[in-house]
């Protein structure tokens, strides 16, 4: 079997940051693959599942209701180093970098029960952690608005 595309980047070498992972056509749609890169790969300590797992859900609620007609999926890498953003279209990062930073600066700043936190509505609803979360999103946020300038 081929390598696949993620196995190809030096992660000695990969830093926080937003990148365009992938680009891919199929029966003539067009979706792009971002890396949310949040910590730095084999150097720092990765976040627990809880972490990820209330970033997600945020991060998920964030995108699909605030760009419905083009979000195709939010979700941790199982490394979990960072989440993955598929979009429809071919985008860059510059075309996404405000969108990730304003869901950053919506986890930060959330307060309230966290989206899907039920049985009924999430098969792991126990494993959450809002404050780690906010951590996570607070640090990558800096490292975003470093990009930004």
């Amino acid at each position: 079997m081929e390598k696949i595309t993620s196995f190809t980047v030096d992660h000695l070498k990969l830093l926080p940051g937003l990148y365009v992972s992938r680009v891919d056509t199929m029966d003539n749609f067009t979706f792009t693959t971002f890396d949310l890169r949040v910590t730095r790969p084999n150097f720092e300590p990765v976040m627990d599942t809880s972490v990820c797992h209330t970033i997600e859900h945020l991060g998920a609620t964030y995108f699909r209701n605030k760009y419905p007609n083009d979000t195709m999926y939010f979700g941790p890498m199982g490394c979990r180093t960072g989440f993955y953003l598929i979009v429809k279209g071919n985008k860059t990062s510059k075309d996404y970098l405000n969108k990730v930073i304003d869901c950053m600066k919506f986890i930060t700043s959330y307060e309230g029960a966290i989206p899907g936190a039920s049985a009924i509505e999430c098969g792991n609803y126990l494993d959450l952690n809002l404050d780690m979360a906010k951590y996570y999103a607070k640090k990558y946020l800096e490292v975003l608005e470093n990009e930004n300038r």
